[in-house]
């Protein structure tokens, strides 16, 4: 079965940030093997340069192909900006010629994400991106609204809201990371996207932030440079080893009959089989992208 657009902002791995205003760089970031691109009307866009950046994205877009519309994603203007109408407008035709979705930032009530779900139509699929404290205390509304497919986490503008002022281990938003990790498990979404890492000449960072993510229960994260999109990908695909092992305790709970049994002289049951079967969905994916690329 052909996946869908849905599935694939599900599914995907690396969010790969791209400005709208550039849009020669569209196609660029497509093939860097980035699952998702976020071409962006928000932040990397000048308050003067919105209208254009509309226009060249819609030029943009009309050169790809469908296979390449449905890893577009459009971060639009928050609610109450003076683009946000205008942005939802310009988003429907879009999502009309294939894009996916948007990645709705400021994301604060649950109304707001109707809204915009409302106006690009009922294929669009949603990336709400908390970003203050406002977003946290709404988390599980925003996990739980119409068409969201994952919660994604603005980390910096949380800091600048929320007072924070963070060491290099960004030790301090460990819990801001715990509750929306918990809250997109509990809407029953696919698990959220962490933020960006800034350093984009430090492969070393980009690695470590990314197994911070992975080990927190994050299912990818926001990217800024197409460097950073391998390193994200070791962390969170898994190696032959890892997918070895899953095959295995697979087939040991399937000739224990579906019940416990020891594999290795460790205990095996339904959460170890629960993650084993990650590991083979996270494999499965990562084929996908070495196919499609090729």
């Amino acid at each position: 079965m052909k996946p869908t657009m849905s599935d694939l902002v599900r599914g995907a791995c690396s969010f790969l940030f791209v400005p709208a205003t550039h849009p020669a760089r569209l196609p660029k970031a497509l093939a860097s093997g980035a699952d998702v691109v976020i071409a962006d009307w928000e932040d990397a866009v000048a308050p003067a340069d919105k209208p254009a950046a509309r226009d060249a994205l819609a030029q943009a877009v009309a050169g790809l192909d469908d296979a390449q519309r449905a890893r577009v994603l459009v971060r639009i203007n928050p609610e109450g900006t003076p683009w946000f109408a205008d942005d939802l407008r310009a988003l429907a035709a879009l999502v009309v010629q294939g894009c996916a979705g948007a990645v709705v930032p400021k994301a604060e009530s649950a109304a707001t994400l109707h809204a915009v779900a409302q106006s690009a139509g009922a294929q669009a699929t949603l990336v709400a991106l908390v970003e203050s404290v406002a977003g946290l205390d709404a988390v599980e509304a925003l996990a739980s609204a119409p068409q969201v497919a994952r919660l994604a986490f603005g980390h910096l503008d949380f800091q600048v809201d929320a007072g924070i002022a963070c060491g290099d281990d960004e030790a301090e938003l460990l819990p801001i990371r715990m509750a929306i990790v918990l809250a997109a498990r509990r809407a029953g979404i696919a698990a959220p996207i962490d933020g960006v890492t800034v350093d984009t000449r430090n492969p070393e960072r980009m690695t470590h932030d990314a197994e911070r993510a992975y080990q927190m229960g994050f299912g990818g994260k926001l990217c800024i440079h197409p460097a950073q999109v391998a390193p994200l990908h070791a962390v969170f695909d898994p190696d032959e080893a890892a997918v070895a092992q899953a095959l295995r305790v697979q087939q040991a709970l399937r000739e224990a009959g579906g019940g416990v049994c020891v594999l290795d002289g460790r205990m095996v049951d339904a959460p170890v089989l629960k993650r084993a079967e990650d590991t083979l969905r996270r494999h499965a994916w990562a084929r996908q992208r070495a196919r499609a690329s090729n």
